[in-house]
């Protein structure tokens, strides 16, 4: 046989069947594309010279290896559709005469032409919009960048090499396929029904059990920590249990229509309904596959904009002031002595030199420590670092300051006795007990929880939450364990000397005071014998802004390309599904309206189907983030975002222009899915 003969077969097949492939080479297309943006930005030497731009790159690496796993899994799984639809021709070739090994070299011609149409377009159009993307990540930087057009051929080898491994491992699942085949099962094949999974009852309540379960564990964290390791279990048990439920709970539900006469013995129910119950296994995968992408674009869009939308308000977490400098010291008298006075000098004269003057003045001492509470004790010695790292939900930052300094900066005039602390906790963890004991030492009696504190940002950059205590008498306190040290000889209390003011300046001032700050106080500590124990670290919201805004940049930016991919995704699946289901429902139809159904009876069968089955995944994905809300909250925390009603907002906003995304894209795949069953090509719905 001619080889030529493959070709051609390939070149008709793809072109009889342009309604299926075409959407899909768009796809992978478009999937190529934006696998080498993200690896052009992520190797981009003149992106890395930006600042920030080596803080977004690091989230774009990982970005390559998300694209390359969901790249695989997703092509992987649309090319099944059109497996399927086109096992019937390939039966017919192999009847006629065509052994399966011409069957593997007319699928491998087919596959060569997707992978090479696909791969070379997609490599195309990302030269082609790798500047524009790499122009409007710089914006949203607040940066600026040339305007000089590049390729990255690392990035075109390493993304063309991964989707031909891809591409391979398709062709190879589908020879499988087919050699594993008959010719009758492949002729047979598009007409062969779905059974209805059997435990359905069974499968159905272990869904709900699951779902159950991982909402719960989503409802009830309260720290995040816990939030961090929960997640991700809760990700795999909503996962599962939504493809029980699809599969299981279309069944039953089906079932359950057949049952109401009232329902199923309509026009418009009678025909969408029985033939849904005879292919629920296929049609509740697929349904399910939509609702987890639509629930993962949820999540990740919402989250991603919500810390962008807030990257200022995170950043004011970070930094309270302008300007802040942190000073460590060996002892109490440290840090309301001569050192911290001349600092202050230092700072007036400084900021005077520069034409600004401080202002809206922070400044207390405390003692830090880490330590894990059992009970109404505080351990805070080795140990903590030796065999408790396997309760990291029990570990806590501590924050003892005097009460004088709570009263100043708080405008507030509480008074306590002896024995008797103010305490406040962040993250939304509490303190339920109603005395506390730092390891051996005095049992102090909580007389009251406060609901604020002036924070100096370190408890913003942590995972853990923290509990301040606020004490009448700091030296009683503190001087029993501040000598402390771990078997390593590390100090396990460390004092520290707060002081961040605010300036009325430009940016640029305000990086050079803070420079020139640093210069001053790191020559005192080398030549002023008083500064040996006083070691100051200075940072400023003005100077971290670009490295800040590069943390969530890079996450939004990745976020938006993840979240277009995924939508894709769930398009294809939409599409494919009608285009399939249309193909399948054409005879059954047809015979309908041989026996007096109208068109538009079959246009209101039709609109069943969807309200009855195909707007589950919305709901459900709709439902999944309402209850991943406390979680996601939980875990924005780390990043300084704690506005609750802003979450909420932006979270609502996310869903609603998503579900109006939805609406339109089933609205025109409804017409695909009419087109086909009725014959018609321009009906409208």
């Amino acid at each position: 046989m001619k080889k030529g003969i493959y070709r051609k077969l390939a070149l008709s097949g793809i072109r009889k069947n342009s309604r299926l492939y075409l959407p899909y080479i768009l796809t992978c297309a478009g999937t190529v594309m934006m696998c080498y943006i993200i690896s052009f930005l992520s190797q981009s030497s003149e992106f890395g010279k930006i600042p920030g731009g080596n803080t977004v790159q690091g989230f774009l690496s990982v970005g390559i290896g998300v694209m390359a796993v969901f790249s695989l899994i997703f092509l992987f799984y649309t090319n099944s559709f059109l497996i399927r639809r086109r096992k019937k021709e390939l039966g017919l070739y192999n009847i006629l005469g065509l052994g399966k090994r011409n069957l593997a070299a007319v699928l491998a011609a087919e596959t060569f032409i997707v992978a090479l149409v696909s791969v070379a377009g997609g490599l195309l159009s990302g030269i082609l919009f790798s500047k524009l993307s790499e122009l409007c990540l710089v914006r949203i930087l607040g940066g600026s960048a040339k305007f000089t057009f590049t390729v990255s051929y690392a990035s075109v080898v390493m993304t063309a090499v991964q989707f031909a491994g891809i591409f391979l491992v398709i062709y190879l699942y589908t020879l499988l396929q087919i050699r594993l085949t008959n010719p009758i099962g492949l002729l047979k094949s598009e007409s062969t029904g779905e059974k209805p999974p059997k435990a359905n009852w069974f499968a159905a309540a272990a869904g709900i059990l699951i779902l159950g379960a991982a909402y719960y564990l989503a409802l009830s964290v309260e720290d995040p920590v816990t939030a961090i390791t929960v997640f991700f279990f809760a990700v795999v048990m909503v996962i599962v249990a939504t493809y029980l439920l699809f599969i299981s709970g279309s069944v039953t539900l089906c079932r359950i229509l057949q049952k109401n006469k009232r329902y199923y013995y309509k026009t418009n129910h009678f025909v969408s309904v029985s033939s849904m119950a005879y292919r629920m296994k296929r049609n509740g995968a697929g349904l399910a596959s939509i609702c987890i992408l639509c629930t993962m674009v949820l999540v990740m869009i919402s989250s991603t904009v919500c810390l962008y939308a807030g990257k200022e308000d995170s950043l004011r977490q970070r930094y309270p002031r302008n300007i802040n400098l942190d000073a460590v010291v060996s002892g109490t008298a440290l840090l309301d002595g001569p050192q911290t006075e001349r600092v202050k000098q230092i700072i007036e004269e400084t900021a005077s030199e520069n034409g600004a003057s401080p202002e809206n003045i922070l400044e207390y001492g405390c003692a830090a420590f880490g330590g894990v509470i059992e009970g109404e004790k505080i351990i805070y010695d080795s140990s903590v670092y030796e065999n408790r790292l396997d309760k990291m939900d029990e570990v806590w930052q501590i924050f003892i300051v005097s009460l004088d300094d709570y009263n100043r900066l708080m405008g507030q005039n509480e008074t306590l006795s002896s024995g008797e602390t103010l305490i406040y906790t962040t993250k939304e963890v509490p303190y339920d007990n109603n005395t506390i004991r730092i390891g051996d030492g005095e049992t102090l009696t909580v007389k009251k929880r406060v609901n604020d504190f002036a924070d100096n940002g370190v408890d913003s950059m942590q995972i853990f939450p923290t509990l301040y205590l606020f004490v009448p008498d700091f030296d009683a306190v503190v001087n029993p364990i501040a000598g402390v040290r771990s078997d390593d000889d590390i100090g396990l209390v460390s004092l520290h000397w707060y002081y961040g003011f605010d300036l009325d300046c430009a940016d640029d001032t305000q990086i050079e005071i803070q420079n020139r700050i640093t210069e001053k106080t790191a020559e005192l500590e080398k030549t002023d014998e008083e500064f040996s124990y006083f070691h100051m670290i200075t940072e400023g919201v003005a100077k971290e802004r670009a490295d800040f805004y590069g943390v969530y940049g890079g996450l939004f930016f990745l976020g938006i390309l993840l979240g277009l991919v995924f939508i894709s995704a769930a398009v294809l699946i939409i599409y494919y599904k009608q285009i399939s289901e249309g193909y399948e429902d054409r005879s059954r139809f047809d015979i309908m309206q041989k026996v007096g159904m109208t068109r538009r009876e079959i246009q209101k069968s039709i609109n069943s189907q969807v309200l009855t089955v195909f707007f589950m995944p919305l709901i459900a994905s709709g439902i999944h983030l309402a209850f991943a809300f406390p979680i996601i909250r939980k875990m924005l925390m780390i990043f300084g975002l704690i506005n609750l009603p802003f979450l909420i907002m932006t979270t609502v906003a996310c869903f609603l222009v998503f579900a109006a995304f939805y609406l339109v894209v089933y609205r025109a795949t409804s017409r695909s899915y009419y087109r086909l069953v009725s014959g018609m090509r321009n009906d409208n719905l």
